[in-house]
């Protein structure tokens, strides 16, 4: 029998059917998911795509989490959490309420299972790849279809090994080797690859470093990362009174991989990733001495118990020269942190502890002044990301973090001790009754839903038309992420009336006139086409970045390259992915030119934008053809419901 690797025996286990064997990388393999993951950001939608289909019950262990909309100015983030409530209750949910924790904190220390696989619609739900569970983020609709039982389609990825050797200095954290490894495979184009962790410097890594690794392993566009079950996955799972749930997982002797990235985890240094889009990875003393004006320490990356426990080890005694916050992961970590005393370590050097929740890395609290530097634990730094448009975020370990907010500079955080930063450990807090637990079916049928005014329902998407005649509305560059297509911060309100959404953020930050534009020519019966360049769609799931552009009129990007879930959120919205088959053709085309697409040669893949006094250019569809039916029916639902119709 061929020995596998972890990667492979884990996609063999949740394979839909039960496949014999694997197919060949690039072919597609479809995931019977077990477990499913919402949070209250992309939640709403998704729940009322779920409703859209009439199940009466989820099919997967399904956990809804409030941890992104917590500031709650006005009703209409209480309206979302009160209808994901009375969701949960209706259809079998596991409920979080605001508070509780990040999702993927609270996913990994109460529900992430070894050898188990989840689909989650935040691109962060890769983190639970840190216990040895199939992770991966997904536009909400897609994570709806599997809570009801359908599979998802991926293509077979490439199996890249990471070897770990050596340790890891006491200054040194795991966000530094995710910082390293994505130095190594880049930050676009990897959608075809997962990344294995092997090797003897696993053991120096314990299960939320592993999922801080894994989290980050997004950032580069990968289909999802995994680390094997082994006696530290046990130890953890035993911690949190779940050892029944730990299982081995571990590659054959003799497996293989399509590639192999060595790091020395003795070699790394403190490493700082530079604004914007993780630009450059370079060593923190490179940079030492760059006064900052602010320190946000948190996100599901790096905010659990160990990170913090080392910062408020830095801290004893001191205080914080700039405005510095803490957002712990959870609950349980910050009730963890106060029996050790580490809260008290915190407020006493000045520090804000803020609420279990994503806060500031998307946003939502704490931005930095204008112009500011500010020093973030987060995942992402993306231009406006923050809530300051002016602002520089660089990315670092907590550790690192902490140096800077002591100091009031950028500092290498092995400056301020000696040792080997021993912290301090009290048993985790284990506490499954702050959960809203599933109803049994019988009690959840009575269940009525609680729908708040702003509430509105998923608009009716119309076929796609046999010829797309329009504008080029945007042309743009390489590497737009989907907070440059729907921006989050502020906008997070409007989330549950994607109409509204569509109209006040779609391409703000880029194009303060996209919206008003995209809609005139969609209301005189045009099609609305975007034109970029390569890594269209980085970032996170949000698949408003697909349906609020839609809903604009637009029916077509093409671009050199898409990033993954994105691609398949445009489908899912009836908008045709397509790629240059010369990619020069880009520096022929205009913003404002006038293009049309006969899309009758979509099965052939025969396709020619045809642009307006420059010429025919030869395109490529960029989505799958088993894709081409949704696309053609208007998205997934309008499919759905013709199916339903038939039937």
């Amino acid at each position: 029998m061929t020995a596998l690797n972890v990667a492979q025996k884990i996609l063999l286990a949740n394979a839909a059917g039960g496949l014999a064997q694997l197919p060949e990388q690039g072919k597609p393999l479809e995931i019977q998911f077990t477990h499913t993951l919402y949070q209250d950001a992309t939640g709403t939608a998704a729940a009322l795509a779920f409703e859209k289909m009439g199940v009466d019950r989820v099919k997967t262990t399904s956990v809804i989490v409030v941890d992104h909309k917590t500031l709650q100015v006005g009703y209409i983030d209480g309206d979302d959490h009160r209808y994901l409530e009375t969701f949960s209750k209706r259809y079998g949910c596991w409920f979080s309420r605001g508070g509780l924790g990040i999702c993927h904190s609270v996913f990994l220390e109460d529900f992430a299972v070894p050898g188990k696989s989840v689909i989650g619609s935040d691109s962060h739900t890769t983190n639970a790849g840190g216990m040895g569970m199939l992770a991966m983020g997904a536009g909400g609709t897609d994570v709806s279809f599997a809570m009801a039982g359908t599979s998802y389609k991926i293509e077979m990825p490439k199996v890249v090994q990471v070897n770990l050797t050596g340790a890891l200095h006491p200054g040194v954290l795991a966000k530094d080797v995710i910082l390293n490894v994505l130095k190594v495979i880049g930050i676009k184009g990897n959608k075809d690859i997962c990344l294995e962790y092997t090797g003897p410097g696993l053991k120096s890594l314990n299960v939320t470093d592993r999922a801080t690794i894994c989290n980050m392993g997004t950032e580069g566009g990968v289909a999802f990362s995994i680390f094997p079950s082994d006696d530290i996955t046990k130890a953890y799972l035993e911690g949190r009174k779940r050892g029944k749930d730990w299982v081995a997982l571990s590659a054959d002797p003799g497996a293989t991989y399509s590639r192999t990235v060595e790091i020395n985890l003795s070699d790394l240094q403190p490493t700082i990733a530079l604004y914007p889009r993780l630009k450059g990875m370079e060593p923190v003393s490179n940079h030492a001495g760059l006064p900052i004006d602010a320190v946000f320490i948190g996100s599901c990356t790096n905010s659990n118990y160990e990170n913090l426990a080392r910062v408020g080890e830095l801290l004893r005694g001191r205080k914080v020269k700039v405005d510095t916050a803490i957002a712990p992961g959870s609950q349980a970590i910050a009730r963890q942190l106060a029996a050790a005393g580490y809260l008290e370590i915190f407020y006493a050097a000045g520090v804000r502890v803020m609420e279990n929740a994503c806060s500031a890395c998307i946003g939502q609290g704490f931005s930095p002044p204008s112009n500011g530097v500010m020093l973030s634990t987060a995942n992402r730094n993306f231009e406006g990301r923050s809530g300051t448009e002016t602002a520089k975020v660089h990315l670092v370990s907590p550790v690192t973090a902490i140096a800077g907010a002591i100091t009031g500079v950028i500092t290498d955080p092995r400056t301020l001790f000696s040792g080997d930063l021993t912290i301090k450990y009290v048993p985790p807090v284990v506490d499954m009754d702050s959960y809203v637990a599933p109803l049994p079916p019988d009690e959840a049928a009575k269940v009525v839903m609680r729908y708040g005014p702003d509430i509105a329902p998923l608009p009716t998407l119309d076929p796609l038309p046999a010829k797309l005649a329009g504008e080029v509305l945007l042309k743009l560059g390489n590497e737009i992420t989907t907070d440059h297509i729907q921006p989050a911060g502020k906008y997070l309100s409007l989330r549950s009336n994607a109409d509204e959404y569509a109209k006040q953020a779609t391409f703000v930050q880029v194009d303060k006139t996209f919206s008003t534009r995209a809609a005139a020519v969609r209301d005189a019966g045009g099609h609305g086409f975007i034109v970029a360049g390569d890594g269209y769609g980085m970032g996170s799931s949000r698949e408003h970045a697909g349906l609020c552009p839609r809903i604009l009129g637009v029916r077509a990007i093409v671009a050199k390259g898409f990033e993954r879930i994105h691609l398949a959120n445009l489908a899912n919205f009836g908008i045709l992915g397509l790629t240059f088959e010369n990619p020069a053709d880009l520096e022929r085309i205009q913003q404002g030119a006038k293009v049309s697409l006969d899309t009758s040669g979509l099965e052939s893949g025969q396709l020619k934008l045809v642009v307006e006094g420059v010429g025919d250019m030869p395109l490529k569809l960029a989505q799958g053809k088993e894709d081409i039916p949704m696309i053609r029916a208007g998205g997934a639902l309008s499919l759905f419901a013709s199916q339903m119709k038939a039937a």
